[in-house]
């Protein structure tokens, strides 16, 4: 199966960084995956959408850079996507919208049928897996709402067609986590991405 884990934290030293650490070397174990780790701090992605860009994205060529046009070749073969991030004011952080706004363009996540109508593009992803920390409760999460959840489950989702299944990981209230609570969280999550991925590797 052919994995892309992407990491939204911009600090290589951050919990988030060693979950996606750990997920990535659970899975590159699993002869049955092929992984590709997107760490978008470490590769400088440019968050903002250029002027450019802008208008080439009512084009038929939306990607006129080098960057996206390589993330965009990781999407067209990834069968799983994994997204592993902070939850930042009730969302994503900046890197990983950019990333979105920048890659999931027309021709890729999207096309238009005979009618003129948006139809999901990214058919070859069975799998959307999120994991996310919050600073928060759970109830408070629950409250504001979960935008960065909804953005990767749903609206993504529509990219990739309603037959794909989603996953999610979260932690709350980080900062009064114990260190127990802490690793027991990252063993969990892997150990579920694992045996759900292991699951759909060996399906017909």
């Amino acid at each position: 199966m052919n994995i892309v884990v992407v990491l939204g934290h911009p600090s290589a030293d951050s919990y988030c960084a060693a979950i996606f650490e750990r997920i990535i070397r659970a899975l590159e174990a699993r002869p049955a995956h092929s992984v590709t780790a997107i760490r978008l701090a470490d590769e400088k992605f440019v968050t903002a959408m250029s002027s450019a860009e802008r208008v080439a994205y009512e084009t038929g060529e939306p990607l006129i850079c080098a960057e996206t046009k390589r993330h965009a070749e990781f999407l067209q073969r990834a069968e799983a996507l994994i997204f592993v991030y902070p939850t930042w004011w009730s969302g994503l952080p900046a890197q990983l919208k950019g990333w979105l706004e920048r890659v999931f363009v027309l021709g890729v996540a999207f096309r238009f049928n005979d009618n003129n109508k948006i139809r999901p593009n990214l058919n070859n992803v069975r799998h959307i897996i999120g994991v996310s920390t919050y600073g928060s409760p759970w109830r408070y999460v629950k409250l504001i709402n979960d935008n960065g959840r909804r953005t990767l489950t749903r609206a993504i989702r529509m990219s990739t067609g309603l037959r794909t299944r989603t996953m999610w990981r979260g932690i709350y209230a980080l900062d009064t986590c114990t260190q127990q609570q802490r690793e027991k969280f990252v063993t969990d999550t892997v150990q579920k991405i694992v045996k759900r991925l292991e699951k759909s590797a060996h399906k017909p």
